[in-house]
């Protein structure tokens, strides 16, 4: 079974340069092309590619330069999805939160159009020899999660199992079979849902949905194991869970003990990224569930907040971790992307490079450099 590419990795977004926002603003003004746009993308593109090999990741992404959100951008190309784009509002403690996006099902979900091809292809195109690019999606479950049964049209799915989590699976399967035909071998997956499963305000919304919070977790491990038996054999696919992240902020906090089970015993995921850069997250007890020739990516290192982690105090807590589960199926990644949607992160460029060189750094002293 492939292992992941190094011992250090990320989770793939980042924030975008000054020149990328005012493109983007000038093409929402209708002042620039889409393909005015792209070329800008572009050029994005080509110096966020350099700027991660120069640190010495293994795994590339393209910093999810084209998106404005991590899953909108993605879902509402699926056929049959429909997607209101999300709002920002202001807390009573004067924070921001992005308000949950509306995604609604209105019709039989299929793969419309290859989603992530072409993006693939350009991000290889800029790679240096012995880097893998790595593509994020959207989790499915985030077709269903937010929206519950009321989300999705009981015309197209008078039932949801079979038809709707066998639809998506098979449109997923698709797209994974196109990227794996364009060259990609790495796919990571982004999903809130499980990690809010967490937080008893979030199961308490799920009940209120219809929903069951104790029996969700298994059944998304159904539903992205029918994705899995879609992928191509050669194919790692890994999954990041994520509390929320929008402008260092988080959405949901709790020990992933209510999910544990489910996660790392049932799904059948090659690699899973688990936040756990403070105390919101718990303690490691849960990864006791891990299955032998699984990995599980300890995201230890904030991308909130540009205040540089304690060295020392990272390889306390990767020994801890490594007390529930062998130290040969860990690894180490900052706890999110820094910039999970267009507006990125409170921290400061130079901050996404010095967090890398101590993920980096650490994981190289841990395990050496694999």
């Amino acid at each position: 079974m492939m292992q992941l590419p190094a011992r250090y990795d990320h989770v793939g977004s980042f924030l975008r340069p000054k020149y990328l926002l005012e493109a983007r603003e000038q093409k929402a003004r209708g002042e620039i092309t889409p393909e005015q746009l792209r070329k800008v993308e572009d050029k994005a593109i080509t110096e966020i590619v350099k700027f991660q090999e120069d640190l010495g990741l293994k795994s590339i992404t393209d910093g999810e330069f084209r998106r404005t959100y991590f899953h909108i951008d993605f879902l509402e190309q699926l056929g049959g999805v429909k997607t209101d784009i999300p709002v920002t509002i202001r807390k009573p403690d004067g924070t921001e939160e992005l308000a949950p996006p509306v995604i609604r099902v209105v019709d039989k979900v299929r793969h419309a159009r290859d989603i992530q091809k072409a993006d693939f292809e350009y991000l290889r195109s800029q790679l240096a020899p012995g880097s893998l690019p790595k593509v994020t999606i959207p989790s499915p479950t985030m077709l269903h999660f937010r929206g519950g049964r009321a989300g999705i049209s009981k015309q197209a799915y008078p039932e949801l199992d079979p038809a709707f989590y066998d639809d998506v699976a098979q449109a997923y399967g698709d797209e994974l079979r196109s990227l794996h035909a364009a060259g990609c071998r790495y796919v990571q997956m982004d999903d809130t849902n499980l990690a809010y499963l967490c937080d008893e305000k979030m199961r308490e919304a799920a009940r209120q949905r219809g929903d069951d919070p104790n029996e969700l977790p298994h059944r998304y491990a159904q539903f992205i194991n029918k994705v899995v038996a879609q992928k191509p054999k050669d194919m790692l696919l890994a999954m990041h869970l994520c509390r929320g992240n929008f402008k260092s902020t988080h959405a949901a906090a709790g020990n992933y003990e209510p999910v544990a089970e489910a996660l790392l015993s049932e799904m059948q995921i090659d690699a899973f990224f688990l936040e756990y850069d403070d105390e919101r997250s718990g303690d490691f007890r849960p990864l006791r569930y891990l299955k032998p020739g699984k990995t599980v990516v300890l995201g230890l290192v904030t991308t909130k907040f540009g205040q540089l982690e304690n060295q020392d105090a990272l390889k306390r807590r990767i020994d801890e971790a490594a007390k529930y589960a062998p130290l040969e199926q860990l690894a180490l990644s900052p706890q999110c992307g820094f910039s999970s949607t267009v507006h990125g992160n409170n921290i400061a460029v130079e901050d996404q490079r010095s967090k890398l060189r101590l993920v980096i750094d650490t994981a190289r002293q841990v395990w050496g450099d694999r």
